[in-house]
């Protein structure tokens, strides 16, 4: 030890030192310090230990780091940290007042985030919404971007905080199992691990498989790419299809239905238009349209042009009256042209039999004139 008075000078041991108690390095050491359990104190208002690696061939590690307490600078921040000394920066830092357990190393390996019993690898506890943020800050030249994955009592959810925090992905708590399942193959599964009967396999008991609403037109547009049939197929619990409406390869148009059991129908708004089953097709309107349907025998409801009218509208414009003109390669209205052409059938009928009394009445007046029969 220096005398007071004396310049102090360096201590060089060329062997080991040993203390055998309690070690204060730093210009506020005491004599008579109070170690309490500490084994090394190091005490001062500018705390650091550093790691000074002197390897000098190019084969060996070289780096130096040093343990950092606390910023030297007035208004400086309280932490501690590990500081990489060679490249001038700190990796780690603990800032003064963080929670317990803030990090926490189990000797399992498991890591606790506000924990200090990790169950999983990696465990997080918070008292609101535990989430984990991965942000894309642009410093590589990418656009920035932020994404959290968090959970809480209300969903765990997929929340792009860029974008006005807009939410993509909910599950609420107590979804079932398997509610979605994406299989190796490709295959998307809903309520089944086996999604084994299309790219989209969904199966559940509710009564509603898919609802589409919202502003806008809807439709469902499948497209094949290379040509090949689109089909849209219902099926019953067995091989018997109940209703398939499918188009060829390479044909854009409807070119087959199949039914079985059942019936197709064709609604409007208020009412059934037309229905196909076993007997048939059967239209519920606009009916007698042309045509007054059986009213036609109703003398008060409507009058039947002469046979001679008829006949010179006929030649006239080409056409039945109550049909109406049939353009080749045209489309025309099913319903309209069989009560159109039901119509005339009546008509006719009514020309026939005013026509069959026209002749029994001459040959009535022939038989009465008494004049001799053309021989047979």
């Amino acid at each position: 030890m220096g005398m007071a008075g004396q310049a102090s000078a360096d201590i060089q041991h060329l062997d080991d030192v040993i203390i055998t108690f309690s070690l204060c390095v730093g210009t506020d050491c005491n004599n008579g310090e109070n170690f309490g359990f500490d084994t090394l104190r190091l005490k001062e208002n500018n705390l650091r230990l550093h790691f000074d690696d002197t390897s000098v061939s190019s084969s060996f590690p070289n780096n130096d780091w040093r343990l950092v307490a606390n910023d030297s600078a007035n208004g400086g921040a309280n932490y501690f940290a590990i500081e990489d000394s060679t490249a001038g920066r700190i990796p780690f830092r603990v800032v003064a007042g963080a929670p317990a357990s803030s990090l926490y190393v189990a000797s399992s390996g498991n890591v606790g985030i506000g924990t200090s019993t990790p169950v999983v690898n990696l465990h997080t506890v918070s008292g609101n919404t535990p989430t984990l943020r991965l942000e894309q800050n642009g410093t590589s030249g990418f656009t920035a971007q932020t994404w959290d994955l968090g959970g809480n009592e209300a969903n765990f959810f997929l929340r792009d905080l860029t974008h006005g925090s807009r939410m993509p992905i909910r599950v609420e708590p107590n979804t079932p199992s398997n509610t979605m399942y994406l299989e190796s193959t490709g295959h998307v599964g809903m309520g089944t691990t086996d999604p084994n009967q299309a790219v989209l396999d969904v199966r559940s008991t509710e009564g509603s498989l898919a609802s589409f609403s919202g502003n806008g037109t809807k439709f469902l547009h499948l497209t094949s790419n290379d040509g090949g049939g689109v089909q849209i197929r219902l099926e019953a619990d067995s091989p018997n299809r109940r209703i398939v409406a499918m188009n060829a390869a390479g044909d854009s148009r409807l070119t087959q239905m199949i039914f079985n059991d059942t019936d197709i129908r064709f609604t409007g708004p208020n009412d059934v238009w037309a229905t196909i089953d076993a007997t048939g097709l059967t239209t519920v309107g606009p009916t007698c349209n042309p045509g007054p349907c059986d009213r036609t025998y109703d003398p008060e409801y409507f009058q039947v042009a002469s046979i001679e009218d008829h006949a010179a509208s006929m030649w006239e414009n080409r056409y039945l009256d109550a049909v109406g003109p049939t353009s080749p390669d045209q489309p025309f209205n099913v319903t309209e042209k069989v009560g159109g052409i039901l119509h005339e059938l009546e008509v006719a009928h009514i020309y026939i039999e005013q026509l069959n009394t026209r002749l029994v009445a001459l040959e009535q007046q022939v038989a009465d004139s008494g004049s001799p029969r053309a021989a047979d």
